[in-house]
């Protein structure tokens, strides 16, 4: 992660045409996408600030200057502030305070883990580096999270690294790019956390698809969704997924599943918790 500003702002002005940014192109490119001193005009900066600023050498960045530039290569929301976490290092992004450490707590406050007990849908609660905290009854039901020993808890290690995550996915690839994508923010967001680095070296060193996605710097949100399983003993299971952020708790994610009333797979998930209420 030497320089994430850099890569992220190459990989940004990369998919960005000239003619859609209303400039007009001139000779052949060696490489797609617009060039430094086009992205530095359409921020209003000079060629030579924005170049330190690729280069990891801009200090005291100004808010401007940072949305300009945001505006300049179309950054989404999300993307935009993982380019203010980047710029600012050991900073604080949309209440989301960075540490030097890396380090916080994992534990789950036994009011939430009422809440988990209380749903009728699976649940489980996400903490930093995509790790699963915490899950609810019909969440272990759907996901196994029990049966995976306590240090290998985490998402992005299962997806990219079980050999049956792409049966267990048939949307594989989607799911792996919003994957990557979570897990870029959180990079931003934690620059120094210890785990999370190490947790991205071995996935890159012993998944080529995970580094050819981590090298695209995709930046998202885990918010809403849908997402198509593959259950073993379940079958097809259609499911949507609302993503709450623990107020108390910045970096824990409360994940719950959801199936259309009358669906197939909420019949499914019906019998599961009926199994579930008897023991069986």
């Amino acid at each position: 992660m030497q320089n994430d500003l850099g890569d992220f702002l190459r990989s940004r002005r990369s998919r960005i045409r000239p003619g859609d940014a209303g400039l007009r192109e001139y000779g052949r490119r060696r490489v797609p996408g617009l060039r430094r001193e086009e992205v530095a005009q359409l921020a209003g900066v000079s060629v030579d600030y924005y170049i330190r600023l690729e280069q990891g050498r801009g200090k005291h960045v100004s808010d401007a200057v940072l949305d300009a530039v945001a505006r300049a290569l179309r950054l989404t929301d999300p993307e935009r502030l993982h380019l203010y976490a980047l710029a600012r290092p050991g900073g604080t992004v949309d209440a989301h305070p960075t540490t030097a450490s890396g380090v916080y707590s994992a534990a789950i406050h036994p009011g939430v883990r009422l809440v988990l007990d209380a749903l009728t849908a699976p649940a489980f609660v996400l903490g930093r580096r995509m790790d699963v905290l915490a899950w609810n009854a019909l969440g272990d039901s759907v996901s196994g999270f029990s049966r995976v020993p306590a240090g290998e808890r985490n998402q992005a290690r299962y997806l990219f690294l079980e050999p049956a995550a792409p049966a267990y996915y048939p949307e594989w690839e989607t799911v792996a790019g919003e994957t990557v994508a979570f897990l870029r923010r959180d990079a931003g967001l934690h620059p120094d956390d210890p785990r999370l680095t190490a947790l991205v070296a071995e996935l890159s060193e012993r998944s080529p698809d995970f580094r050819r996605l981590w090298a695209s710097h995709p930046v998202k949100e885990k918010t809403r969704g849908a997402k198509l399983i593959q259950h073993p003993e379940l079958g097809r299971l259609e499911l949507g997924y609302e993503t709450l952020a623990l107020p108390a708790d910045p970096d824990q994610l409360l994940v719950v599943y959801t199936a259309e009333p009358g669906s197939p797979t909420a019949a499914a998930l019906a019998r599961l918790a009926g199994l579930r209420s008897v023991g069986v």
